[in-house]
């Protein structure tokens, strides 16, 4: 069976990194994403099973990105 897959998205460094050592700890495929930009590209090209959004971030808030992929992705999202 294929490790889920969970895209973090934050802007800061510190949280990302914990949260990804910590998930992948119990067997989680971890994609991670310092921006809104980075990871409007990245979850296009490969979405995730769940998506973990930072609200509050510069260049493109959570909130944008939600409505941006939205857009792009084939299949509903739900926040």
């Amino acid at each position: 069976m294929d490790k889920q897959t969970i895209a973090l998205i934050d802007d800061d460094r510190n949280i990302l990194t914990s949260l990804s050592i910590a998930l992948e700890k119990e067997g989680f495929k971890v994609q991670t994403y310092i921006d809104g930009e980075s990871a409007l590209i990245g979850l296009t090209r490969t979405p995730p099973d769940l998506a973990i959004i930072d609200i509050k971030m510069p260049k493109m808030d959570g909130e944008e990105l939600l409505k941006k992929l939205r857009k792009k992705l084939p299949y509903q999202l739900y926040f």
